[in-house]
């Protein structure tokens, strides 16, 4: 077959920029060697939030249903449940992917691509048999996989990476967490919130290191109290498995052997580069490099998304996917990533844009901090909310906002409102003067903004 584009990968990059290429009216395949969706929709994003969804709502009513007038008497869970609800939410929004395909006319080929050439994409198809599309335009979208830890490979029972954590049963009766950045820091929730004693390992002096400090010594404060146990400026030395299970060995303030059923490696993620014998350039770090407009080393031969390296999120890819797939095709003029949101979805959740305040230090750029505790918020008093906080960095003069970091209630979806005000170079005067709906938790970000100046009303 001849296409105008040929995507690899079908995860957030990858069908994002195939929709986009059919809308634009290009003939268009996309070819995904699992599931639409990729890991995020699959193995990622949308099943662990479903596993976190339930680890909430369980917390909530054995530790404090009482708080809110409540008797529960009896409360269990099915384990099997839980992991095959996270399963069926994972199997719709695969199938909607795989709807908009049908929708936008966009050829789905399961199978297993590779490269020799430009211009040429072959198909290995689950029967064995092997196919050959020709398109002038590539898109690279292969993704990432689970970094091992060096010494202890993966076995899918013991030793797991975060695919195997979404599907693990029977549940453990402990775990040990190696990394705690948004993969560890979440499945560490998830599990303890069930019962699973949980040991958190971080080799830097915070969990979620790329977030502001403040923030993550605030949420290890809240992990903490709910019953994980947190080793942070800890290097893990030695690992070996026993027949029930495995023991690792740290330095931190003291040297120490936990024992666990399962070790969770979570360090970090190696690209998952497409085969064949087309040779692209790469990055120090073995990504696909590319140009300002998303072309790699090879003429016609583009890659967005986590293939290209950090930041590694998925709504960062299928930005990067739009923006490259209306570059190749004349409509825009492509831009790399700037201001993007992060999010860590246990609880208290955690989101944050822009600059942390040790890089806004690091920089030498005049700034204010704003910050407004949920515990002086209405809302968050009436659901019963009331850790964390929502934080600005405004640079002076001219009181644009340099950085958001929230922790607490719906963080994650509260970002957004200052990601559009970075967007549009608001400052915190226009966030001021926006008058923010009673009683909200948004209304916090308000205040923030003016207590940064001594305008906060709430405090």
């Amino acid at each position: 077959m001849k296409y105008d584009l040929i995507v690899i990968g079908g995860g957030p990059a990858g069908y994002v920029g195939a929709i986009r290429a059919a809308q634009l009216g290009k003939k268009v395949a996309c070819v995904e060697k699992e599931r639409a969706g990729g890991t995020c929709l699959n193995w990622g994003c949308i099943p662990t939030k479903s596993l976190l969804r339930n680890a909430e709502l369980y917390h909530l009513m054995k530790h404090r249903a009482g708080d809110f007038g409540f008797t529960i008497e009896g409360l269990s869970f099915d384990w099997s449940k839980v992991i095959k609800r996270s399963r069926d939410v994972s199997d719709k929004n695969a199938a909607g992917i795989e709807f908009l395909f049908k929708k936008n006319k966009v050829d789905y080929i399961r199978g297993e691509a590779a490269m020799d050439k430009a211009g040429e994409v072959l198909v290995k198809l689950a029967d064995g048999k092997t196919e050959t599309h020709l398109a002038p335009k590539i898109l690279v979208s292969t993704g990432v996989v689970s970094r091992p830890l060096p010494g202890l490979p993966f076995d899918g029972k013991r030793v797991i990476g975060s695919r195997e954590a979404m599907i693990l049963d029977p549940q453990p009766k402990s775990m040990v967490i190696i990394g705690a950045g948004a993969i560890g820091v979440e499945f560490a929730y998830f599990y303890n919130a069930f019962g699973t004693k949980v040991t958190l390992i971080e080799m830097l002096p915070n969990v979620l290191p790329v977030e502001d400090s403040e923030v993550s010594q605030t949420l290890e404060k809240s992990l903490t109290k709910q019953g994980i146990k947190i080793l942070t400026n800890t290097k893990t030395t030695k690992t070996e498995t026993t027949k029930a299970g495995l023991r690792v060995t740290v330095e931190g303030k003291a040297p120490e052997t936990i024992e666990a059923d399962v070790c969770l490696v979570a360090i970090g993620v190696v690209p998952l580069l497409p085969g064949g014998k087309l040779t692209l350039q790469l990055t120090d770090r073995g990504y696909i490099k590319t140009d300002d407009c998303y072309e790699t080393s090879a003429k016609g031969v583009y890659a967005a998304g986590d293939i290209i390296g950090p930041p590694l999120l998925a709504h960062v890819a299928s930005w990067e996917a739009i923006q490259t797939v209306e570059g190749m095709f004349g409509e825009t003029e492509p831009r790399k990533v700037r201001e993007f949101p992060g999010c860590t979805y246990c609880q208290p959740q955690v989101a944050s844009i822009g600059l942390t305040g040790r890089a806004a230090k690091e920089s030498g750029q005049k700034f204010r901090v704003g910050k407004f505790p949920f515990s002086a918020s209405g809302k968050a008093r009436a659901i019963g909310e009331t850790d964390g906080f929502v934080k600005l960095i405004i640079g002076e003069p001219h009181g644009e906002i340099l950085g958001a970091h929230i922790i607490g209630p719906e963080a994650t979806e509260m970002i957004a409102e200052l990601g559009l005000a970075m967007t549009l170079e608001a400052t915190y005067e226009e966030i001021e003067a926006t008058i923010h709906a009673h009683p909200t938790l948004s209304e916090s970000v308000h205040e923030a903004a003016g207590q940064a100046f001594g305008h906060a009303i709430h405090l």
